[in-house]
């Protein structure tokens, strides 16, 4: 069984006349899994002697398990090993400057202590959650450009220039601890529901809507737009599984020509300009229940509502909570 997600066809095409694939990593398309469990012991033991991963004993747990270290083939991610295509060398560059960022920016105490109204104040300026599922059970995010650079210059606009600044710093602040709750929450209740192939469930769907976005808002956005997406490529590898881009203003081959150098490799391949009709194309990837009305589906969410939970996330969490939380699946429920 391989940990590739992909769900869509390969045989259909986008507008930008790319297909809906994702070339499998060299371990994958060799189908070795003993390779695979090598190099994941490989990776643990050098991080483990340098002291950037504890292994589990009689009286705690392990630092990191093989969720974080790698997405083998029935474990939950593959993260560092995946998103340098299996190569310890660099899977461990990007392990140590992710943990010494972590300890820079006191990752784990900003989760824990991050007021809950500024959190969810700060949903508008990221990609939000829609509560639902694509076919393979990842989690729908959309990301609305044009109301983020309304919201982000109102709130801006409403306080002095000395305190600009900070409320610069809090919104990316926000940001890590949306980050968070993708990892900690959103991710691990996706991966507890029942979904199909039975694959951990590691990364999301993500629906970019440019509508209504002009040049100027795209270059008035590009620093905060830039740092988030730097972010996410270096510290939170291979969250990402599918970026669909749509309704496209024509000028997007141009600022495309200008943002494209914020992504790796890996992620560049994985976005997908669909164009200002996407629900056909939409549809072979999620189904028409859990697809916006205003991409072709019939759910009614729009960016800005609360994540609209499907019958069998509402059967274990009961509601979306507020604020920093996780979830964690209790030893026999599945």
């Amino acid at each position: 069984m391989s940990g590739q997600v992909n769900c869509f066809p390969s045989s259909v095409g986008t507008t930008d006349g790319t297909t809906f694939t994702q070339p499998p990593t060299n371990v994958e398309a060799l189908g070795q899994p003993d390779q695979a469990s090598l190099l994941l012991e490989e990776f643990r033991a050098r991080l483990a002697n340098d002291g950037l991963c504890r292994p589990a004993t009689h009286d705690a747990q392990a630092s990191h398990d093989d969720a974080t270290l790698m997405y083998a083939f029935y474990l939950d991610r593959r993260r560092f090993l995946r998103a340098r295509r299996y190569d310890v060398a660099k899977a461990y560059k990007q392990f140590a400057d992710t943990e010494a960022w972590r300890k820079q920016n006191d990752v784990d105490d900003l989760f824990k202590n991050f007021d809950r109204d500024e959190m969810e104040s700060a949903r508008r300026f990221y990609p939000r959650w829609t509560g639902r599922r694509d076919k393979c059970g990842l989690p729908i995010y959309v990301y609305r450009l044009a109301s983020l650079d309304s919201s982000l210059r109102k709130e801006l606009d409403m306080v002095s220039p000395e305190r600009r600044y900070q409320r610069m710093y809090d919104i990316q602040h926000a940001r890590v601890v949306l980050c968070e709750v993708m990892t900690r929450f959103v991710l691990p209740l996706c991966n507890h529901l029942p979904h199909d192939p039975p694959v951990p469930v590691s990364s999301v769907t993500t629906i970019i809507d440019l509508e209504n976005v002009s040049l100027s808002n795209m270059w008035s956005l590009r620093t905060h737009l830039q740092q988030a997406s730097t972010m996410a490529t270096a510290h939170y590898p291979e969250t990402l599984n599918t970026i669909a881009v749509v309704n496209c203003p024509s000028f997007f081959p141009t600022i495309w020509n200008w943002i494209k150098g914020w992504f790796d490799e890996g992620t560049r391949r994985k976005i997908h300009v669909l164009g200002k009709e996407p629900g056909a194309l939409l549809q072979t990837l999620i189904s028409n229940k859990d697809l916006p009305v205003v991409y072709g589906g019939e759910l009614e969410w729009v960016f800005g509502d609360e994540p609209h939970l499907d019958s069998e996330a509402l059967a274990v969490v009961n509601q979306m909570p507020k604020g920093p939380v996780t979830f964690e699946e209790l030893e026999g429920t599945r």
